[in-house]
């Protein structure tokens, strides 16, 4: 069966090499009877794939039976996997049957299976290694040919080495491992789930569908989503209801998206100790003033080698005054001059000490907010290749800021 077909009858949504991947896995392994291990963060979609193997399997007429282990109490999970018997506990008023006996030809999918007790682990490896269980408070053993699903979003490897599930079992229900792409890697396909979502709430709801700005797909598709499809969905329903101009640009998604905490970008925060929070202003003037301290502290520098005949003495004092305004070893020639590679815009430490320069130019110092701040935020992305990322953590600014700013000046 072909990928577009499944797609299209489960309702999954993108084209993304990644999720087409972990569909093709699902159509192989249907026919066969293996234990199928999805894996995924929350909110991917894992839920999609054990349907597409029970309803593409041999089992496909046998029942088909969804269970959130997450969601029963612990002292109930044995009783509703694998049945009781009258008496078996407090309550127990008749025997029940569990789902592995209700699911006896069919497929059970078993979602969040790293919830399970340590103790019902050893029921479920019983089952899936002999197809064999007993009831709660019964010593009748059962048999029950059930093709077993599982998901997590749990790192496993964690989970073993702190003993909270069994490694036995782990590769008993990792026979074939199906891996859910999060959203922040399905890129290309974020923008086709956002025009969905809204085609799906403008009929709801009966108003026309959003439409979001060149710029605001960009946010769109940078964005993290940490709660990925979920997430989404859930903001499109918002900006839908709340805004009532379907065009949204940039300025306006944002607003409806978590701050930088939660986005997981950098951050600038105060280690003073204060717990006090700069804003993004703050730390320019502080860049600034920074920028005018370095250049005041060349400024003396040339005024000591001009009125020192170009020689500049190896004292304590000068030599610290040279690693400060360079930030590099500075070495000590046999005459006693420090001696230091500058670069090529600043030689003047060593035109200095070949020639006594009586005749100087006074330069008035500019400074231009906007142009020291557009200078510094193409140098930190001329050094990081244009990534916004890192140029913004080098910068001490978010990343959404830096965005803002580089549209703002036009920066290429």
């Amino acid at each position: 069966m072909e990928i577009q077909s499944v797609k299209q009858r489960f309702g999954i949504i993108g084209n993304s090499g990644l999720l087409n991947r972990a569909i093709d896995i699902a159509i192989q392994v249907a026919p066969t009877n293996i234990s199928v291990l999805i894996s995924g963060e929350s909110g991917t979609g894992k839920e999609s794939m054990p349907k597409i193997i029970h309803s593409l399997s041999t089992r496909k007429h046998g029942p088909y039976i969804a269970v959130n282990c997450g969601a029963i109490p612990e002292g109930t999970i044995d009783s509703e996997l694998f049945g009781h018997e009258k008496g078996a506990f407090t309550g127990a008023h008749d025997s029940r049957k569990g789902y592995f006996e209700e699911a006896n030809g069919g497929t059970i999918f078993l979602d969040e299976v790293a919830d399970l007790p340590l103790q019902t682990q050893a029921r479920l490896l019983r089952v899936l290694e002999t197809g064999e269980f007993i009831r709660v408070g019964s010593s009748k053993v059962i048999k029950t040919d059930v093709r077993v699903v599982a998901a997590t979003n749990v790192n496993f490897s964690e989970a073993i080495q702190k003993g909270k599930f069994r490694e036995d079992l782990y590769y008993r229900l990792n026979q074939v491992p199906i891996q859910m792409p999060p959203l922040r890697d399905r890129k290309e396909d974020i923008h086709i789930l956002f025009r969905k979502f809204t085609t799906d709430f403008s009929e709801q709801y009966r108003m026309p569908p959003l439409q979001l700005t060149e710029e605001a797909v960009e946010v769109l598709e940078n964005y993290r989503w940490p709660g990925n499809i979920r997430q989404l969905k859930n903001i499109t329903e918002q900006i839908s209801v709340i805004e009532q101009d379907r065009t949204i640009d940039a300025a306006n998604l944002l607003r409806y998206l978590p701050g930088d905490d939660q986005v997981k970008l950098p951050a600038v925060i105060d280690n003073s100790g204060g717990g006090q929070q700069f804003s993004e202003r703050e730390i320019l003037y502080q860049l600034l003033f920074d920028m005018k301290n370095d250049l005041s502290d060349l400024k003396d520098l040339v005024l000591k080698v001009i009125h020192n005949d170009g020689h500049l003495d190896a004292t304590e004092s000068n030599v610290a005054l040279m690693k400060k305004v360079f930030s590099e070893d500075v070495q000590v020639r046999e005459d006693g001059r420090p001696m230091l590679q500058l670069p090529s815009a600043v030689r003047v430490v060593e035109e200095a000490n070949e020639e006594t320069h009586d005749d100087h130019e006074e330069v008035e110092e500019t400074f231009s907010l906007q142009e020291t701040e557009k200078e510094l935020i193409r140098k930190a992305l001329a050094k990081h290749n244009n990534k916004r990322k890192y140029a913004a953590r080098e910068l001490g600014i978010s990343e959404r800021t830096l965005y803002r700013k580089i549209k703002e000046y036009n920066l290429k």
